[in-house]
């Protein structure tokens, strides 16, 4: 087997073809039966993952272990096994190197429970849609039961559910602050981002013979160690103020985070941890971190180096079936259903809304696949995925709209610290020109075989409105009907606190996307979807957002209710109740309402599902506690009607039941945008 180990550690290119002396396995086997009939004795590594295993580029494990095989390894994986035992993680027998442990796609809290801590029955990501076949915090049992299957074989933890809970933080399910995963889980490394180039460094450095705890320079790693003697520690007391000294020494420099025992105790320290940890989330300037857990310190090393356009579409070129593995029979897998005939054409989000995790997971700075590339996998999904009418259900991301945007001066973005390149204004130095996309779009239409291309990730419509062009071309060749988009809220309290723009933008992509369809003779409809108690919303302002769905003639059938997933900064401030978007200094730190009580969180989602006569009780209570009673009546202008229709009303449902859909007014047209019907006259 030919491994090279990398002259420099994290920052040398990734090389993903796969050796010639080897063929690429049909599917990374997941049985013994399946390692014979590819001449396998055992494998290098083994990956253990919570979700059905669908080798696709879509699903991470597929990416790692297409990657780690190109590099010459033998590569299993056991795919949400039965953790009732340590039996099912010896499947494959003991692999030579490591196992690597994802709890999947989602976090494995986010997949099994919803924003009212209810149980979900159903799983995307598992054969026939079956919930409950991955245990809760499954990267920390799994983690447990391989080390029971082959204790003297070293874990590494991947995947967002270990890359989120990287640091202690915040647990809305136990509704406390837990420690690092890689404590929990008692592993020996933790990888965390879009980490492909970290694992092809401890691979093949494990494979020359090193030691894991000797791997303590590769970025994106972290893991338990002390402080080396020649580093200077700082504390994270206060660090808005630039340090010029430890600027000039980054390498020699260590950010010291509050410890677990301060965290789990004092908000402000936890908050103060939140800030500084995503201001050093730039890989251009971004020190390492250190947080005392018990008698350790737990080391993160800087973010990943993103990867280039070449490396992006080595990665997404690997040999990959592009199917769920046969195991599986007939059964359908929803996630796998509904991303088949789709492609990503770039990771990471510069947006920076603070209740999503994908700047934390992916990086502020837009990797991007080559117009090549993604023209290549449109012909393999026309020409191997079964079923393939024609349509491309989706050309996106993390946004629809960010390829190929950048920085103007690679040496601002490397200094920059701010959180958002589209806060409170867009950037003056962000590129927003959507000219690469546009020829994009064009060439993916000529595609032969491809009748139409859809976009169905969410539009950022305040980079779209700077594109009339842009806006034209999606409307006239790329909706299909209607175009989800997020204004998430109407007031300025929350959206500041979401890092949003103001619904002025929104009115003006409306109106643009409008006069784009009456031009194209089309009939099409945007679909607004929007967030009920998020930190810094209050009752006047979710009354407000209700009165705009009214004149706009909006009915929501469900909402999106503000979930605090691990390590945002919406979470944090939900935790702590302190605005971590500003500074965080002891008794001056800014308030932040938070929305925590059950019953403040029914009336919030209930004032955008203002016209279902089940919320009617609940509403009319809440005006009449805030003075606001002139909206009770029958005008069009008032929110809610005098009277209760018969058999409605008796009670208002049990916190967390399923929003059942009302009547709908005839002539209404039913609408859905990320799982949220929407009814709009």
């Amino acid at each position: 087997m030919d491994i090279q180990v990398s002259a420099e550690p994290s920052s040398a290119p990734l090389a993903c073809k796969v050796p010639s002396s080897r063929h690429a396995a049909p599917f990374l086997p997941m049985s013994r039966a399946e390692m014979a009939a590819l001449g396998w004795d055992a494998c290098d590594i083994v990956l253990v993952t919570g979700d059905a295993y669908v080798d696709h580029p879509s699903f991470g494990m597929a990416i790692i272990g297409r990657l780690l095989e190109s590099q010459g390894f033998r590569v299993g994986i056991i795919a949400q096994p039965d953790w009732q035992s340590a039996e099912p993680f010896k499947a494959l027998g003991k692999p030579r190197l490591f196992f690597g442990v994802t709890g999947g796609n989602l976090d494995s809290m986010v997949n099994r429970y919803t924003a009212d801590r209810r149980l979900r029955h159903d799983d995307a990501y598992t054969a026939g849609g079956e919930g409950g076949r991955r245990p809760d915090r499954c990267t920390i049992v799994y983690t447990q039961r391989c080390r029971e299957a082959f204790k003297d074989v070293p874990i590494v933890l991947g995947g967002i559910e270990a890359s989120l809970r990287r640091i202690a933080h915040y647990d809305y399910w136990s509704d406390k602050v837990r420690r690092s995963i890689l404590a929990d889980a008692k592993a020996d490394l933790l990888v965390y981002g879009n980490a492909e180039r970290a694992v092809v460094e401890v691979a093949n450095r494990l494979a020359a013979g090193e030691a894991p705890h000797q791997l303590d320079a590769i970025r994106g790693v972290a893991l338990f160690r002390r402080v080396p003697d020649h580093y200077t520690e700082l504390p994270a007391d206060d660090l808005d103020s630039t340090d010029e000294a430890a600027t000039r020494r980054p390498g020699d420099t260590v950010i010291r985070l509050p410890a677990y025992d301060e965290v789990k105790d004092d908000k402000e320290a936890y908050a103060r941890a939140s800030r500084v940890l995503h201001r050093e989330a730039n890989p251009g300037n971004a020190r390492p971190l250190v947080q005392r857990h018990g008698d350790r310190d737990l080391w993160l090393n800087p973010p990943p180096i993103p990867l280039t356009s070449d490396e992006m579409d080595a990665v997404y070129d690997l040999p990959y079936a592009r199917a769920p593995h046969p195991s599986y029979g007939d059964a359908k897998i929803p996630a796998w259903d509904m991303i088949k005939f789709s492609l990503t054409i770039m990771r990471g989000c510069f947006g920076g809304c603070t209740f999503c995790s994908i700047t934390e997971h992916e990086g502020r700075v837009i990797q991007n696949r080559s117009e090549g590339s993604i023209l290549r996998e449109i012909e393999r999904i026309r020409d191997k995925t079964p079923g393939f009418t024609g349509v491309i259900s989706d050309v996106g991301g993390p946004t629809a709209n960010m390829y190929r945007m950048a920085c103007k001066d690679p040496k601002i973005e490397a200094a920059c610290r701010l959180p958002s390149c589209v806060f409170p204004d867009i950037c003056p130095n962000l590129n927003t020109s959507h000219d690469d996309l546009i020829r994009l779009y064009r060439k993916v239409r000529e595609v032969k075989g491809v009748k139409k291309v859809m976009v169905a990730s969410g539009v950022r419509y305040d980079l779209a409105v700077r594109s009339p062009e842009y806006v034209k071309e999606l409307v006239t060749h790329h909706v299909g009907g209607r175009l989800k988009i997020a204004p998430e809220h109407t007031e300025r309290g929350p959206l500041d606190k979401m890092m949003k723009p103001g619904i002025g933008t929104y009115d003006r992509f409306k109106e643009m996307f409008d006069a784009a369809a009456k031009e194209a003779g089309k009939k099409y409809y945007l679909i607004p979807y929007f967030i009920a108690a998020h930190p810094g919303t209050t009752d006047a302002d979710m009354m407000h957002l209700a009165l705009w769905l009214k004149k706009n003639n909006y009915r929501a059938d469900q909402v999106q209710t503000f979930l605090p997933s691990p390590m945002a900064t919406a979470t944090a401030m939900y935790h702590t109740e302190i605005n971590t978007l500003r500074g965080v200094k002891r008794g001056g730190s800014e308030p932040v309402d938070a929305i925590k009580g059950l019953r403040q969180r029914r009336l919030h989602k209930a004032f955008l599902r203002y016209h279902d006569p089940e919320n009617w009780p609940l509403l009319r209570e809440a005006l009449r506690e805030m003075g606001r009673a002139d909206l009770i009546g029958p005008r069009p202008d008032q929110l809610v009607p005098f009277s209760q229709p018969p058999g409605t009303g008796a009670g208002v449902r049990k916190p967390g039941s399923q929003t059942r859909s009302v009547r709908r007014p005839a002539g209404a047209q039913s609408f859905t945008t990320k799982g949220v019907p929407l009814t709009r006259r």
